[in-house]
């Protein structure tokens, strides 16, 4: 089993839920980078548990513990090794899972894999405790590509039924992606709040959980990156977005709507505009025979519910072979979709910088 990515840039991601600690170690990151310790603190927060209702009340204060590659606050080209403390764990929760795995959860697939050595307690290892690390190595990415005037940010789109505004994909300016990405339940349109908290509190209300969509933006990123066929844009940003736990698809520019188009409808026409090629329209979001394009690249995420949920549910107990009813105890998430947008933003940042330190390399 390896949970490593990146080809340039590559973070490797180790730990379980309810192990000691998580943590990332990230080999041949940017040398002389200055971090930005309340930023990446200010990330961690936003994905931490705890922190709204719509999350799991597990508090875990995820604070990033640097062991090496920083000297003085400054990246010094060395393997940069983080620690993120697990404090607030109720592995008891868990065992009735030894033998009765929740559907929709890797639980049944990875006692398969493992042999029946895999840890259930919060997921082991396939826990979205996981994505505290990415977040942090997003992070310090995140402040790589702002030096180069590369800006991700997102918003949450939907929450079962309540949506936002989607961005309009020509207009995007970086101030307003490093305003999302400092708020913990962002969106477009502050209307759409009332909504989407009462499509969670009804879920949560009833024991059960709901999902979402996400959309994230890049800007700034010039013509040209990428590769055809199975090294493009598309191809990186999906591999690490599917990183994150509940992400079950995902879309760039319009996506799914190309079905219905005709290629008159769909194809962006381009223009000069003092010199930079530019396009009317952004339907193939900054990504065409995948590379990009010079315009801003947009996508979407589906995120599924979260699995544990306290109503009942069949299942198999694997020690008898019977079939048999589970009804799951603990501390869950009635609704992942805020947590997983910094999380996604941050999976972003990897496949993003890679790209870019793969031209400058």
């Amino acid at each position: 089993m390896s949970s490593q990515i990146g080809k340039n840039i590559k973070v490797t991601v180790f730990g379980e839920s309810h192990g000691p600690a998580i943590g990332m170690v990230m080999d041949n990151p940017p040398a002389g980078l200055r971090l930005d310790f309340d930023y990446i603190s200010a990330q961690n927060k936003r994905r931490a548990p705890g922190n709204d209702k719509t999350a799991t009340p597990r508090k875990e204060a995820d604070e990033p513990e640097f062991l090496s590659g920083v000297k003085n606050g400054v990246t010094t080209g060395a393997p940069i090794a983080v620690c993120i403390r697990n404090t607030n764990t109720k592995s008891g929760d868990y065992e009735a899972l030894l033998n009765t795995p929740r559907p929709s959860h890797a639980d049944y697939a990875a006692f398969v894999q493992s042999k029946g050595h895999n840890d259930v307690a919060g997921g082991g290892h396939f826990s979205g405790r996981l994505t505290a690390p990415i977040v942090t190595a997003g992070s310090i990415l995140r402040l790589y590509l702002k030096e180069k005037d590369i800006e991700i940010g997102g918003h949450i789109l939907k929450i079962g039924t309540a949506e936002d505004e989607r961005f309009d994909p020509i207009n995007i300016d970086a101030d307003s992606l490093f305003s999302l990405s400092k708020s913990n339940f962002a969106l477009l349109n502050p209307k759409a709040e009332e909504k989407m908290r009462a499509e969670v509190e009804s879920a949560r209300l009833e024991g059960d959980s709901i999902g979402g969509i996400v959309e994230i933006a890049v800007k700034g990123l010039p013509a040209g990156l990428g590769g055809p066929m199975f090294e493009g844009v598309e191809n990186e940003i999906a591999k690490a977005v599917f990183g994150i736990p509940a992400v079950k698809g995902i879309e760039f520019g319009a996506g799914f709507e190309f079905a219905e188009m005709r290629g008159s409808q769909a194809n962006d026409q381009m223009y000069y505009d003092g010199g930079k090629v530019l396009c009317t329209t952004n339907n193939n979001g900054g990504i065409t025979g995948g590379l990009t394009n010079s315009m801003p690249i947009v996508f979407r995420v589906a995120i599924k519910p979260t699995p544990s949920i306290a109503k009942p549910q069949q299942t198999v107990d694997l020690k008898t072979g019977n079939n048999t009813e589970l009804i799951i105890h603990g501390r869950h998430d009635p609704c992942i979709v805020p947590r997983a947008l910094p999380a996604i933003e941050a999976a972003t940042a990897i496949a993003i910088a890679n790209l870019i330190n793969e031209v400058n390399s």
